[in-house]
Parts: C-alpha cells; structure tokens; sequence
C-alpha cells in the first residue's frame, strides 16, 4: 500500500471519530461562542488528543507486529466497532435532533465564567474521564493502523490522525459562532450523521479486505 493513502485514511479515520458531538466538543463549542479561553482549552484537546492517537497508533502498532492472533483480534474488532459507528450514525441521520442551547450551557458545568486555569482543568477532564477517548484512540485508531505496523505507513497514518485532530478542534473552538447557529438545524445534523457513516462504512470494508487479504 502507497504512503499517500495511508495519510489520507488517518485523517478521515480521525475526523470520522472527532465530529461525535460529546461533552469535549460541546464544552470546546459552548467556550467559542462565548469567546472565552479558546486557544488553550482547543491546544489542550488537540495534545491530548495527539497524545492518545500516538499511544494507540505506536505503541499498538509495536506490539500487534509481533503477535498474530492479537493483530487479527484488534483488527477484525475494528471492523466491528466501525460497522457500529456507521449503523448508529445512519441511524441518527433519520431522527430529529439539534444542538440546543441547554445542550451548550450544560456541557460547561461548574466552569462557566471562572479562569483559564479552571477552564484548561475541565477540558482535561472532559477527555481523560471520558472512557469512549479511550475506545477512539487507543483501541480503534490503533486497531485501523494494523496494516501499516510494518512499514513507514505508519507515521503518515499517524500524520493523517493527527491533523484531523488539530483541524477539529482550532475549527470548531474559533469556528464556534458561525456552526452553532448552524446546528441548531435538524437538517445540517442528518447531513452530518450521513457523512460520518459513510466514512465509518469505507474504512470499515477497507480494513476488512486487509484483514482477509484483500
């Protein structure tokens, strides 16, 4: 498999995962429209982020080299955990829901109004004391990355990852007044799902045919 691939299939791995509005991204969204400590609460998620891709991608990658039964384990639970992720997606597509502005102020907790400081500190809880972060990045991320563990494929998925996740979050923290408004539309949601169903199902039966030796 070419090197240019590689990168593109961590970066739409990656984005796939990150567009799930959950409390991170609500909480990273509800500071942007308020304008408050954008920049440090969007680098903290980013490194974390970066941090736990790369753990999953290296350390995973290393260690599912030399064991086969591991490699074919994880790598057919990533078929399965992506089949899941585009079914519950398309699923979403269908329903009507929208980003409210209860959604916004709830995801802030006992941080609203207070300093960066507090406001750095919440973020690290909102992604460390998440246990899906974990499921994304260590499991899934590392899982779809099986096929490149032995070559230099490796680092350009992980280039690809990593990027999505800077993309994402500088985005939507700056880009926070212009997609909240936006999202407040059933419609922009159904699209949205659709899209990352689609993406969970391409790299879902990309990763299969490796799996079978396709």
């Amino acid at each position: 498999m070419t090197l240019q691939p590689a990168f593109i299939e961590g970066l739409f791995v990656s984005i796939g995962l990150l567009m799930a509005i959950g409390p991170q991204n609500a909480y990273l969204l509800r500071q942007g429209l308020r304008r408050r400590h954008v920049l440090p609460i969007a680098t903290v998620c980013f490194l974390a982020d970066a941090l736990l891709i790369s753990a999953g991608v290296l350390g995973a990658g290393k260690l599912i080299e030399t064991n086969e039964s591991l490699k074919l384990w994880l790598g057919w639970g990533g078929v399965a955990f992506l089949l899941w992720m585009a079914f519950s997606s398309a699923r979403a597509a269908f329903q009507n829901h929208a980003l409210t502005k209860n959604d916004i102020e709830q995801s802030a907790g006992e941080a609203a109004g207070q300093g960066a400081g507090v406001a750095v500190m919440h973020a690290l809880a909102f992604t460390f004391l998440n246990p899906w972060v974990y499921i994304d990045t260590l499991v899934l991320v590392g899982g779809v990355s099986v096929k490149f563990a032995s070559d230099a494929g490796q680092w350009f998925f992980l280039g690809g990852a990593v990027t999505a996740s800077a993309l994402w979050f500088y985005g939507l923290g700056f880009g926070a007044m212009k997609l909240a408004p936006l999202f407040k539309s059933p419609i922009a949601w159904r699209y949205l799902d659709g899209f990352v169903a689609l993406i969970m199902l391409s790299i879902a039966v990309m990763l299969a045919r490796h799996q079978l030796g396709g």
